[in-house]
């Protein structure tokens, strides 16, 4: 039987549907992450990384509908990207410790875990394990590097990260023109970024990043053969990082 995305979300939908939101959510860098850049273009500074809290909903095709949480939280020296889920079936949760040097996003520790009625499994990368980076951590340098190289869909970039087992993962992706969406969080202006996987190329992930907040997805649809397998959803986004103000 084939295996569906939420049974799986954190093992698949960075890199499947988020391409495992990141979760899967994502996806997917410097010296970490091959990327076509191009080097005509003077560079700039990416987006510092700010805490927030916010909640989407998942919706996969064939499944009852979940609410993802997801936490971007700052840990001193190093970075916690945290998305988990539960309804009644299943449960999972998903959390990458990177650090930071200047625009170069280097991944500590990866760890991912889910169940079905009450069976899963579990998985855990240390940084010797990542030689590219975790697919979380992808998902937030994605974020913040699109838009600074010249990726197109006829000359799209390269990008390389590791699933929850260790083993590589290959994607292209390309920028589309910005402009803003609206979802049940509100209106936001969008960074649309499409990922193909090169071994499964009848298979596009668009992802909408929110472009002063690096990590926090707006919006993402997974299709395979041109159907709308899943979508992930903003429906509340809380930029205290969960804090009380």
């Amino acid at each position: 039987m084939e295996e569906r995305p939420l049974v799986n979300v954190f093992a698949r939908l960075p890199s499947r549907v988020l391409a495992g939101m990141g979760l899967s959510f994502a996806v997917w860098c410097s010296s970490n992450m091959a990327l076509a850049a191009d080097t005509s273009k003077e560079p700039q500074s990416f987006e510092a990384p700010r805490p927030f809290e916010a909640q989407y909903r998942l919706e996969v095709r064939g499944w009852p509908g979940a609410t993802i949480t997801h936490r971007l939280s700052n840990e001193g020296n190093h970075w916690l990207s945290d998305m988990r889920f539960s309804i009644t079936v299943a449960r999972g949760q998903e959390f990458s410790r990177f650090s930071l040097n200047g625009d170069d996003t280097n991944a500590l520790l990866f760890s991912s875990s889910y169940s079905v009625l009450g069976v899963g499994d579990s998985y855990q990368l240390n940084e010797g394990d990542i030689p590219s980076l975790d697919r979380q951590t992808a998902l937030f340098d994605l974020s913040r590097r699109a838009g600074h190289e010249n990726c197109t869909q006829s000359t799209p970039c390269a990008i390389e990260f590791v699933d929850q087992k260790g083993r590589d993962e290959h994607f292209q992706y390309y920028v589309t023109d910005p402009g803003s969406i609206e979802v049940p969080a509100g209106e936001f202006e969008a960074l649309n970024v499409s990922l193909i996987d090169i071994e499964k190329p009848d298979r596009l992930l668009t992802i909408s990043f929110h472009p002063d907040w690096p990590g926090l997805i707006l919006s993402a649809v997974y299709r395979k053969e041109g159907r709308r397998e899943t979508q992930l959803t903003l429906t509340n986004f809380n930029p205290n990082g969960g804090a009380t103000p």
